[in-house]
């Protein structure tokens, strides 16, 4: 890294949809710049477990704010924004006169940070746009319309690039929306995927009572969501439990979300409850004793545009486990897991559960993908590799 005359760097990094530090991405990239001597500060909102208002982890300067709800609707969302956004400018504020703060890195959802790091600049700052999510594309997805909002979401998204003197992206198709959509220069878009660190993503032996008497259990981890496609998960259960008669596979759902007591009851109206377990959110120790007990784990993630341009953070922790997956043919997806998974017919329930059972079936061809997905990542995508462009990313930032 380029050394850099005088006090340490200084970077506020601003979230708005999770906690730190259970937003890995943002906490890998928090604690990668402690060791390598910049100061950090982190501005997120309160979650389950992560209350303190103030909190040092790991060097890392942690500031919570409330929100006043988990939003649902349009009108939802615009009011958790607009609050969250008071409350950023708040913090950022506090941190500047006790800490201080040379670039704020806005990490998204949504796309409206910019509002405070366009005004930070004016006094001198700099500002990078780390780009999590395609929001238009996650509007569309959530809502199955391009309207008002959505046209907001393409103008706020055109202003975080205008407005960042780097960009940051997690796949190559991100870092194309940043050139053609964004309008940036591409010696000012660095790709950082979300690598997995390898020391978390323990592999452990099997708790066998997570299967619940079964032989098998199909393992997920991920939001509850609309467009995470657990509907397609849970039609691709009952498939195999009642059409393809295997009352011998149990499903472990790892995961919180707005849409976790909805697919409680979807799971009862297809009578298929006594097959799955919901854990809800839970500690990593719980995600890793699930994970590593399961045979076979799925990303049904439905197939839109929205999911098709985006890395899923689960495939490679599936990955990093050495387990086979089965998800939907997407465009990132396949580049991240490549033969470590089979891929079913775009939101085909019946054809993906089709694919998790002939893995189930057949524990040569599990065990073969399985290391294959685990070399991978060892070899290429854990963060090890990428760690060394953010810090590249950051060099750029602070020689401009």
């Amino acid at each position: 890294m380029t050394a850099y005359a005088g006090s340490a760097r200084r970077v506020l990094i601003i979230v708005e949809n999770l906690p730190s530090p259970f937003d890995r991405r943002v906490w890998q990239e928090a604690t990668t710049l402690i060791e390598a001597g910049y100061e950090v500060s982190i501005i997120c909102p309160v979650g389950k477990g992560y209350e303190k208002k103030y909190e040092l982890i790991d060097g890392v300067h942690i500031y919570r704010h409330s929100l006043p709800l988990e939003a649902e609707g349009a009108l939802g969302y615009l009011l958790e924004y607009t609050v969250a956004l008071f409350w950023q400018f708040t913090l950022a504020c506090r941190v500047l006169l006790t800490r201080g703060f040379d670039v704020i890195h806005a990490c998204n959802p949504p796309d409206n940070i910019f509002l405070i790091g366009g005004f930070f600049k004016l006094f001198g700052k700099k500002f990078l746009f780390d780009h999590h999510d395609i929001n238009p594309e996650l509007y569309e997805a959530k809502f199955g319309r391009r309207d008002f909002f959505y046209k907001i979401m393409l103008a706020w998204e055109k202003w975080s690039f205008k407005t960042a003197n780097v960009s940051i992206a997690t796949n190559e198709s991100y870092k194309r929306i940043a050139i053609e959509r964004g309008g940036m220069s591409e010696q000012r878009v660095f790709v950082v995927r979300s690598g997995p660190k390898l020391d978390r993503l323990r592999i452990m032996p099997p708790v066998e009572s997570l299967k619940k008497g079964k032989k098998f259990l199909v393992g997920y981890v991920g939001v509850m969501g609309a467009q995470e496609g657990i509907d397609y998960l849970l039609r691709a259960a009952q498939h195999i439990v009642f059409e393809m008669g295997r009352q011998d596979v149990h499903f472990g759902l790892v995961g919180g979300g707005t849409s976790l007591d909805e697919m409680k009851a979807y799971a009862e109206q297809l009578k298929i409850s006594q097959y799955v377990t919901f854990t809800g959110r839970v500690p990593d120790e719980e995600m890793l004793q699930m994970l590593n007990t399961a045979d076979v784990c799925v990303n049904p993630d439905v197939a839109n545009e929205m999911n098709d341009k985006s890395t899923m953070n689960k495939i490679m922790e599936y990955m990093a486990l050495g387990k086979p997956i089965v998800q939907f043919d997407l465009t990132e997806g396949r580049y991240s897991a490549q033969e470590a998974s089979l891929y079913a017919l775009k939101n085909d329930d019946k054809d993906m559960a089709e694919k998790i059972v002939e893995l189930l079936d057949n524990a040569k061809k599990r065990t073969a993908m399985g290391k294959l997905g685990r070399k991978r990542v060892e070899d290429k995508l854990s963060w090890e590799h990428e760690a060394p462009k953010l810090l590249q990313a950051y060099d750029i930032l602070f020689d401009a």
